[in-house]
């Protein structure tokens, strides 16, 4: 028998389909893919939308509310605490720059970095650091994360099937980089991010994605994903 709440789980999936639709969904939609009635998804927005977490537009679609940013702020903080000694150590693997970033609006934003002891020479990637979700390793790591688009380009699908994803020279001159989506979903505060490592050349890249995936598995399980 299972040990979850079926009104609650419901209320948790209705939050993870709301925020695959960036255009919003309506009632109606949200009750098809949650397999209920349309009364049920009704009074499911309704509690969300009490607490802020999803609003309804004056044309009606459903969209995430003002609380989910909220709980990210929350979020972040803890994400940081467990992820700094991970990229300690995956840092201190590739002998490269690991990092965790985030998505914010359209593009990737670096929150998190930790540098190597010794070894190659180092990239520019600092702390704020931002480029488009489009460009770079951890960018199309973030889209590769999100469920399937029409309009995805061929380095986010591969990325998607491959768990990872490794760009060259698309953020700087003669830079590597390896970047895995965490939990490949967005995570529950509605923070999407990725883990993983820039270099130059002369990165060892089967080493850095089997370390970056692995981290990126680590730190999935460690934040409940």
């Amino acid at each position: 028998m299972s040990s979850t709440l079926q009104t609650l789980d419901r209320g948790l999936l209705a939050l993870e389909i709301v925020s695959e639709h960036k255009e919003g969904i309506t009632i109606a939609g949200l009750a098809e893919q949650l397999g209920v009635h349309r009364a049920i998804a009704y009074r499911i927005v309704t509690t969300l939308e009490a607490h802020a977490l999803l609003t309804r537009t004056p044309e009606g679609p459903v969209r995430l509310g003002a609380g989910i940013t909220l709980l990210a702020s929350r979020f972040e903080p803890q994400l940081h605490a467990v992820a700094q000694p991970l990229l300690k150590t995956l840092a201190k693997a590739t002998r490269a720059t690991a990092f965790l970033s985030i998505a914010q609006g359209e593009e990737c934003v670096v929150t998190l970095v930790a540098e190597p002891d010794e070894g190659m020479l180092r990239v520019s990637y600092r702390v704020g650091s931002r480029h488009p979700l489009t460009r770079g390793a951890a960018g199309i790591a973030i889209l590769a994360g999100r469920a399937p688009q029409d309009d995805d380009s061929p380095e986010v699908r591969q990325a998607r099937a491959e768990g990872y994803s490794l760009t060259r020279g698309q953020l700087q001159r003669g830079a590597v980089g390896v970047a895995s989506p965490i939990a490949a979903a967005r995570l529950r505060a509605g923070i999407e991010a990725c883990v993983g490592v820039v270099a130059m050349d002369d990165l060892d890249t089967e080493r850095a994605i089997r370390e970056v995936k692995a981290s990126a598995r680590q730190l999935a399980e460690l934040t409940g994903q």
